[in-house]
């Protein structure tokens, strides 16, 4: 089988296709392909409170392309989801109406709750030791999802901090606090581990030079954050490789992350190649399983 997953993120818009099977009784899930185009839908969202024409138009553009992919590879199936820049902007339903329409493509506006739910789906910590307690964490444009798994309990939320909201000032020190408290509360004792998900904690991760899953200590943040102050934001694409839409939000993706763990007292996180997409692949997978065995 082969999925589709669409994540239509703050900072931009990302289809990966998966192909899964089973071998030998172990199901494999292979990623085929992954297609970004930088649409920045949160830089409207969260100054406007609603998605500009340029920028609709660059959405229903993608998604149009992304509907001509999925239909050249024969797709079994596919999920879109629209995280906190449509669910803040004003016409993201709209968008999401005129998407299905042009499309075909059902794209759902989720909430920060089934969001980090998605992201979890991956199930990343049963590759480590069980001894440990872990937290997952995804930051993104507009929002960070957390999910704590760890003593018998797994406790998820989503806060409104994210690499473009901090880097434009529309993070509130209310929000900052609320989430330093429920971590506090959340996060206990010292086994416990981290595990990134998504661009940027990949990004950081190669910066520090990382190789062969080795994790990345919160040293090894602190020294990234300093090598990056050293470099311009057009130097960190030249020089460094970024993208020109990671290079200038990468340094806030760094101090949420700095932050969080340092919150936590977490010394160490992982930076597993997985995303949002990667958990909806997961999501359709049982879906259709649960069909097989009906």
């Amino acid at each position: 089988m082969i999925f589709a997953t669409i994540d239509v993120g703050s900072n931009a818009i990302r289809m990966l296709l998966t192909d899964v099977r089973t071998v030998e009784d172990e199901v494999i899930f292979e990623r085929m392909t992954m297609l970004r185009v930088p649409v920045r839908l949160g830089e409207d969202a969260f100054s406007r409170g609603k998605i500009s024409d340029d920028k609709a138009k660059m959405l229903i553009k993608t998604m149009c392309g992304f509907r001509e992919i999925i239909d050249g590879f024969h797709v079994t199936d596919t999920m879109a989801c629209a995280t906190s820049a449509l669910r803040e902007a004003k016409n993201g339903k709209e968008l999401a109406k005129q998407i299905k329409k042009k499309t075909g493509i059902d794209l759902k506006i989720i909430d920060g709750k089934k969001e980090a739910k998605l992201i979890y789906a991956n199930h990343i910590e049963k590759n480590f030791d069980p001894r440990y307690s872990y937290l997952y964490i995804d930051v993104g444009g507009g929002s960070t999802e957390i999910t704590y798994v760890g003593n018998g309990v797994r406790k998820s939320k989503s806060f409104n901090v994210g690499c473009i909201r901090l880097k434009e000032g529309f993070v509130l020190k209310e929000t900052r606090k609320e989430m330093d408290k429920w971590l506090r509360k959340t996060v206990r004792g010292n086994n416990v581990i981290g595990i990134g998900s998504g661009g940027n904690i990949r990004s950081l991760y190669l910066l520090a030079g990382k190789v062969n899953n080795e994790p990345l200590k919160i040293t090894d943040l602190e020294d990234v954050d300093e090598l990056l102050h050293n470099y311009s934001v057009e130097e960190r694409v030249t020089e460094l490789g970024l993208k020109p839409d990671r290079a200038d939000v990468i340094v806030h993706a760094c101090h949420i992350y700095s932050h969080i763990l340092n919150v936590c007292h977490i010394q160490t996180i992982h930076a597993p190649i997985i995303g949002l997409s990667d958990g909806m692949v997961h999501e359709l997978y049982s879906k259709h399983k649960k069909k097989f065995m009906e």
